[in-house]
């Protein structure tokens, strides 16, 4: 579970029901829920189709629920990886092709075993990467357009509840209920748009471009093994993937 996600909504929605105190059954409205959680699932399938918006509620999931993976750790892996490969040839590298928990890697590293031409394993490779980058886009815009649509309703609620109110003015006791549609509509809205749906999308375009680095990495140390760079080498040319800061744990194994 990624602890910065629940914080960051914990925080957010105490900040808000601390700010509304004692009042908070009058931001409790059915018409409007339904008119800006209705609206907004309305709109993304007319959008969408059922398989699209499945599918980006499967990878919404990594905004919660997410392992982080280690690229240092992967580079000392492979840097042994090559040793090894040096030493006893690349057949030697079959044990760890098969033990690896990294499907990925596995993949990669049994290409490179079964003696596959190092541009049909990059091909290969590079397919999948990008095959995964298109798959986090789509949903990551998935969620950027309900950002879009829940603000959308909540205009559309508002309007509703004004001309709802206007109609019955010489009705004083309809005009509360109007009133509050109008607006706790736009304060749905909002507080989808802006506390659910946008966040989630930056967290997963954050979550996608750890996992590219994650499987670069591992497709670049298979490729150079395969070759027969020097592990030294390996180490470098790795290493220059990541930021200054993280080289650091490097070689430390």
């Amino acid at each position: 579970m990624d602890p910065s996600t629940i914080v960051g909504l914990v925080v957010t929605f105490g900040l808000i029901i601390l700010a509304i105190g004692s009042g908070l059954g009058a931001f409790l409205d059915l018409p409007s829920a339904l008119i800006v959680l209705g609206g907004t699932v309305g709109v993304a399938m007319v959008h969408y189709r059922f398989k699209e918006l499945s599918g980006a509620l499967a990878i919404a999931k990594k905004a919660f629920f997410y392992k982080a993976q280690a690229p240092a750790e992967l580079i000392n892996t492979l840097v042994d990886y090559a040793k090894q490969a040096r030493r006893e040839g690349i057949l030697a590298l079959e044990s760890a092709a098969s033990t690896t928990e990294d499907l990925f890697l596995r993949r990669a590293l049994q290409m490179a075993v079964d003696g596959h031409e190092v541009a049909s394993i990059e091909t290969i490779l590079s397919t999948e990467i990008q095959q995964l980058k298109d798959r986090h886009k789509s949903g990551a815009e998935i969620f950027m357009a309900l950002a879009g649509y829940s603000p959308a309703m909540g205009m559309i609620g508002t309007l509703v509840g004004l001309v709802l109110m206007l109609q019955n003015m010489d009705d004083p006791s309809t005009i509360g209920p109007a009133m509050a549609v109008a607006l706790l509509t736009t304060f749905y809205g909002a507080i989808l748009a802006n506390i659910i749906f946008n966040p989630i999308s930056g967290k997963l375009k954050s979550r996608s471009s750890e996992e590219v680095l994650y499987k670069e990495l591992a497709m670049e140390g298979v490729l150079s093994i395969s070759v027969g760079d020097n592990p030294r080498i390996v180490e470098q040319k790795l290493s220059s993937y990541l930021a200054p800061g993280l080289r650091a744990a490097v070689g430390e194994e």
